[in-house]
């Protein structure tokens, strides 16, 4: 509930300062290279660096906010409040990324703190009546403000008001401990689902496949019955097995391969029951984020979180996703008979029915006949190094700049794999930076995700702040075994690339506007359009190379791979519709008596799929997007839609054209989240590309339905 932030979709946020009043020593200039901190900040040599950037940015707060207390002019105003909302998510952005991926436990632990620290001040400044009194002043005093300046003041105000600064002093008492208690319980959420991953233990060893064996650990058990030894003792006898780690990525790649039938049952009902005590950490955000969305006067926390957004309302992002759901559907269920005949054929038995852990098993024998796919043999034109390769290959050719490593400084760093990049225009010079940490560690927390460290910002007429970034993956390998990509994980890495431009190619006036700092249902449009690029042969060829020929990826097996992909879209299109409807429910209007989260889940699978769901089970648990996504998982659909739409009247024709570049770069990242998403959307690409709907915005379907040939209704 951060209302001086405003959070962006990799897990950040920012805004900008008056040179006349406000110290900046960072420059558009890079930095010399000797000794500093985590991410260049020199408080962070060390774990207890953090109590001393949390004190320093308080202090500098403080300090602004008496500056706004004494109301100066309308601009300097909303400078000093930029100044804040850049001072206190250094902070929070730094912890939040060295929680997720620095080794050291101290470092990890002080971080927590430190954010914990913060997200307490953030209440303070978000219920302070003299900034309230400030921005509603700047507010009114538009025709002294530029249009980005008006949009902050406008956005300030909403998000002040979102902390409850309205309200009376025992409400926004209430609110302020309501938000904290939210706060805590996400971290509870996602902490349970890294805790406790669940595993499941197999016997005999001869149940795994040996293609299996890098996903499990070897176990031992004793068996009764025994032979006496020399000595006249009873020597057990040890049968060998395997215990599966049920976390999320490891369960999908198992589940794929696994060919025994009951081992892949006990494998997904263990996988998708855990974390048990979820169950009741999400009873009390649901009920809490209920509470606090009705003290600010909504009726559920999802009219709460979306009034702002293009939707502008539960009741379109539902009109939208029942649209949706009600589209796929027939092509989703003929995909489901095709994988149940085939089981049938394949299994010998006319009988048996198609069982939610046969959907992976199944699905990649299908497209593994139809296209001759070896997971080893695409892999081998995806090394680590030659994908990072693609991601200099688009900047270079959309956007003319160069893509390179720079040194890191002594102390910068939190792991040796960690690198840092900087993008550089011949004329404009350098644009920002990005550290990739991309490859799996013990420790490192499971995701894939784009962290800003700090937001782009004007400082001066000459001088602006340079966004820097951090891109994060878990692609598994080692020193002695060099990565190599799935073709999943390619689009993935793609993905958040998409994230990271946004970033570093945005220029607005004020970071609290930099780049995917924007609103919720426009956050995923530039990371699902930049998965485009993951699958279309003339990007591929420019830098999937085979890592020991040098061969350049054969168009046939790129073919193929897209051939593969549309093989089941309809059934991973209508699952996401079910994810996005799951998350609006559990966050929507709630009865007097409460609800069993399981239950809604069960029979929304009934509803809006074609699978059962499998009793005990509760996948839900480990959803983390119902804690940074509360109400607003439908805007990966909207993305969707955008992106599609955008790649086939901007993109398709010539996808690393520098007009392309140009184009994206100056109608669309540059704008960050300052201009109003709709506008941006129309500049791009015309009319036609969104709809409007009893007040709210949503995305015309018509391109996505072209892409999946699905029956527009």
């Amino acid at each position: 509930m951060h209302a001086l932030i405003r959070k962006s979709a990799g897990a950040v946020a920012y805004v900008r300062a008056n040179s006349q009043f406000i110290h900046i020593s960072t420059t558009s200039t890079a930095p010399s290279i000797k000794q500093t901190g985590l991410y260049g900040y020199h408080h962070l040599k060390t774990p207890k660096g953090f109590q001393r950037f949390v004190d320093d940015a308080i202090d500098r707060s403080e300090e602004l906010v008496k500056y706004i207390a004494g109301m100066p002019s309308s601009p300097q105003i909303i400078r000093a409040m930029d100044e804040i909302s850049d001072t206190v998510c250094s902070v929070i952005d730094s912890a939040e990324l060295c929680r997720h991926t620095h080794p050291d436990r101290e470092f990890v632990d002080e971080a927590s703190k430190a954010s914990l620290r913060v997200n307490e001040f953030l209440h303070y400044l978000n219920t302070n009546h003299c900034i309230y009194k400030a921005v509603i002043k700047a507010e009114k005093d538009s025709n002294s403000l530029t249009h980005e300046a008006q949009r902050a003041a406008r956005f300030l105000r909403m998000d002040l008001e979102k902390g409850g600064i309205h309200l009376c002093s025992e409400k926004l008492d209430r609110a302020n401990e309501l938000s904290i208690d939210i706060i805590q319980l996400c971290r509870e959420y996602n902490e349970n689902i890294i805790a406790d991953p669940g595993h499941v233990d197999i016997f005999p060893a001869s149940k795994i496949p040996k293609k299996l064996h890098h996903l499990v650990s070897p176990i031992y058990r004793n068996l009764p019955g025994a032979s006496k030894g020399s000595w006249g003792s009873r020597d057990s006898v040890k049968e060998k097995g395997f215990r599966l780690v049920t976390e999320s990525s490891t369960l999908q790649g198992f589940l794929q391969c696994a060919p025994d039938a009951g081992v892949r049952k006990e494998a997904y009902i263990q996988g998708n029951s855990v974390p048990h005590a979820n169950l009741e950490v999400l009873d009390k955000l649901i009920a809490t984020r209920h509470e606090f969305a009705q003290l600010m006067g909504y009726k559920s926390y999802a009219e709460f979180a979306l009034h702002s957004t293009m939707a502008a309302s539960p009741d379109v992002v539902m009109s939208f996703l029942l649209e949706m759901s009600k589209v796929v559907r027939p092509k989703a269920d003929q995909e489901f008979e095709a994988i149940q005949d085939f089981k049938k054929k394949s299994s010998g038995d006319p009988s048996g029915e198609l069982e939610p852990w046969d959907e992976a098993y199944f699905t990649w024998l299908m497209k593994s006949a139809a296209y001759k796919l070896d997971s080893s043999v695409i892999g081998s034109y995806f090394p680590l190094r030659q994908c990072i390769e693609g991601l200099k290959v688009l900047v270079e050719s959309l956007f003319g700049v160069t893509f390179h490593g720079v040194p890191l400084a002594l102390g910068e760093s939190w792991h040796p794999d960690v690198m840092k990049i900087v993008l550089h225009h011949p004329t404009e010079g350098d644009l920002g930076y990005l550290y990739l940490d991309l490859k799996s560690r013990k420790g490192k927390h499971p995701i894939c995700a784009h962290f800003a460290i700090r937001g782009g910002r004007r400082v001066s007429e000459t001088e602006y702040q340079l966004p820097v970034v951090a891109l994060v993956c878990n692609f598994s390998g080692s020193s002695l075994a060099p990565v190599r990509l799935n073709h999943s994980e390619v689009e993935t890495l793609f993905h958040e690339f998409g994230h990271a431009l946004h970033s570093l190619l945005s220029r607005t006036e004020y970071q609290h506007f930099s780049g995917t700092r924007v609103v919720l249902d426009f956050a995923e449009t530039p990371s699902n359009l930049f998965e485009s690029y993951a699958w279309d042969y003339r990007v591929l060829k420019t830098f999937a190379k085979h890592y020991s020929t040098g061969d350049i990826i054969p168009k046939e097996l790129v073919e193929s791979l897209v051939g593969a992909k549309k093989m089941f879209a309809a059934t991973e299109l209508q699952r996401q519709i079910f994810y996005a409807l799951v998350d609006q429910t559990l966050f929507g209007e709630q009865p007097a008596t409460g609800r069993d989260t399981i239950a809604i889940v069960a029979d929304l699978k009934r509803q809006h799929t074609s699978w059962t769901h499998v009793d005990g089970t509760h996948w839900h648990t480990r959803f983390s997007h119902l804690t940074n996504y509360g109400a607003g998982y439908y805007s990966y659909l909207y993305a969707k839609c955008f992106a599609t739409t955008t790649w086939q009247r901007m993109c398709h024709e010539n996808p690393l054209s520098l007009d392309t570049g140009l184009a994206l770069r100056t109608k669309f990242l540059q704008h960050g989240g300052a201009k109003d998403p709709a506008d941006i959307l129309n500049d791009l690409v015309g009319s036609g590309i969104v709809r409007s709907c009893n007040g709210g915005i949503i995305p015309d379907i018509t391109s996505l339905c072209k892409e999946m040939e699905l029956s527009k209704c």
